[in-house]
């Protein structure tokens, strides 16, 4: 009996034994096999960009040096994924439309937050509206998922930022004093700053153009800094125009 016993030990230790050096024998293959994501800062340190860099097509529409690096850094990186894409310029208070491609569809002067600043305030999505102080009024800068939705009220809108309650809608004449009509047809920017942080733009566009383009479906909006630089919000875009060289124009 204890001789069976130190045979049945001696055969759970080979086991072992074996099962150890299949498992050295294996074990790089299966590391050969594993998905490891290196971290963030090397994959923008070591991600080559495409040999041959495009170019947004903006026809004739004057547009600021900001707005083209964006607009070209998409259609290069393809960053929109074939989809939709929308730039609004904050500081030219002007809307961009694109096709997928990158050509340009439309573009327009909109109304903006009344407020400057780049980022919303924690939670303001959730507040009534007479709650938001003027100096929480702001657009938010980024990139952001729209998508066609209704707000509070009903109204057919794109939404941009869901949670902090900011969309893209037609202009609201709603209280006559605020002259929103007129501050969309003058020549000036200084005016255009009147919302709670929406994006106001003519009726006949948002109708023929962005809804259209986000009809039951998602898109990308790009939305420009004011007070942050562009390379703190789009730092790939960036990147690309220092290896490009400038390819601005006039500002709008």
């Amino acid at each position: 009996m204890a001789r069976q016993h130190s045979d049945i030990l001696d055969g759970i230790k080979q086991g072992v034994l074996w099962g150890a050096a299949i498992g050295v024998l294996l074990l790089p293959l299966f590391r050969a096999h594993q998905v490891v994501p290196p971290p963030a800062a090397a994959l923008q340190a070591t991600a080559p960009w495409p040999v041959t860099p495009r170019v947004a097509d903006f026809g004739d529409e004057p547009a600021s040096t900001e707005a083209r690096e964006v607009a070209n850094w998409v259609v290069t990186s393809g960053d929109n994924r074939k989809l939709f894409f929308v730039i609004l310029d904050k500081i030219n208070t002007k809307v961009f439309v694109f096709e997928p491609s990158g050509k340009l569809r439309s573009a327009t002067p909109v109304l903006i937050g009344a407020a400057r600043g780049d980022d919303s305030v924690d939670g303001i999505g959730g507040r009534p509206i007479a709650q938001v102080q003027p100096q929480e009024r702001t657009t938010p800068a980024g990139r952001f998922m729209g998508e066609p939705g209704r707000n509070a009220t009903g109204e057919d809108v794109v939404w941009v930022d869901y949670d902090a309650a900011v969309s893209m809608h037609r202009v609201r004449t709603l209280e006559p004093k605020e002259r929103r009509l007129e501050r969309l047809a003058s020549p000036t920017t200084e005016d255009n700053r009147i919302s709670y942080g929406c994006i106001n733009m003519p009726v006949a566009f948002f109708e023929n153009v962005l809804k259209p383009a986000f009809n039951a479906s998602y898109g990308v909006v790009y939305v420009l800094p004011e007070v942050k630089s562009l390379a703190e919000v789009f730092p790939a875009a960036h990147e690309l125009a220092l290896r490009q060289g400038a390819t601005g124009s006039p500002a709008s």
